[in-house]
């Protein structure tokens, strides 16, 4: 059976030296500063993000490091133009190709239980390690990962929407964030094993390769078909004692695929 293509990473290209054998979980004492975010001047006003991160906290986002996360990325960045006014709404909007950006309180909440992961249950401040993202779309929520995680690996598989993340994480001159235009379904075992692995995407049953690539102590958050119809969010712990499963709210993603278009 011929093997499935290697993703193949486009930008920034900084694999020049392998990854090291384990990626640390999280790291021990105060994070290290997130990478800057240092694009053009923004069109919503600090103050309409604030107010959006303020509603988030409403809603019950209580960690610090998600909060922040979401204050410093521009979403408006990440939209066409003419939606550019609904950018800080809590609202999935259109990015082409039949996919959405996800709401703002999706992308926090599933952040939020990456980092809930008991291997970080007594660091509070900490940051992840390696993190691979299964679907970059428009590249957002790579950027918010961006500002909890030491790496990001982000995987594609429409070639329309890769380019579009290149160019919309390109002003941003984030060097952590590496770019991957391939089957999300065979993760990126180079790049591991993860700390923690978000998907964008959900299928009747998570990949077994996500599962080999995800260190011990690393958590997966993705959503899982649930029932005949719908999805849920789904938490996987990787322990010393095996596999830990958790099943969570109701949610809607677009369906997991394999192969690159």
């Amino acid at each position: 059976m011929p093997q499935p293509p290697r993703p193949r990473p486009t930008f920034p290209v900084t694999l020049s030296r392998p990854p090291a054998a384990a990626a640390p979980v999280g790291g021990r004492g105060r994070p290290a500063a997130a990478p800057p975010v240092s694009g053009p001047p923004s069109m919503a006003s600090d103050a309409v993000r604030a107010r959006m991160v303020q509603r988030l906290a409403a809603q019950g986002i209580a960690d610090e490091r998600v909060l922040r996360a979401l204050a410093a990325v521009p979403r408006h960045a990440f939209v066409d133009g003419a939606l550019a006014a609904q950018a800080y709404e809590d609202t999935s909007l259109p990015i082409g190709l039949a996919q959405t950006i996800s709401k703002p309180s999706v992308v926090a909440r599933m952040i939020e239980l990456l980092l809930a992961a008991p291997a970080l249950a007594d660091q509070p401040q900490a940051r992840l390690g390696r993190v691979l993202e299964i679907g970059t779309g428009c590249g957002y929520q790579a950027a918010v990962l961006a500002q909890v995680a030491r790496e990001v690996y982000s995987i594609e598989r429409l070639r329309g929407l890769h380019e579009k993340a290149r160019t919309n994480l390109r002003p941003l001159r984030l060097p952590t964030v590496h770019l991957l235009l391939g089957d999300g379904m065979q993760g990126y075992a180079v790049g591991g094993p993860y700390a923690g692995i978000i998907s964008a995407a959900g299928g009747a049953e998570l990949p077994a390769t996500w599962l080999d690539q995800l260190a011990v102590g690393g958590r997966i958050v993705a959503p899982v078909q649930s029932g005949n119809t719908g999805q849920a969010l789904v938490i996987i712990d990787k322990t010393n004692r095996g596999i830990e499963r958790r099943l969570l709210e109701a949610v809607n993603f677009v369906p997991l695929k394999s192969g690159i278009a």
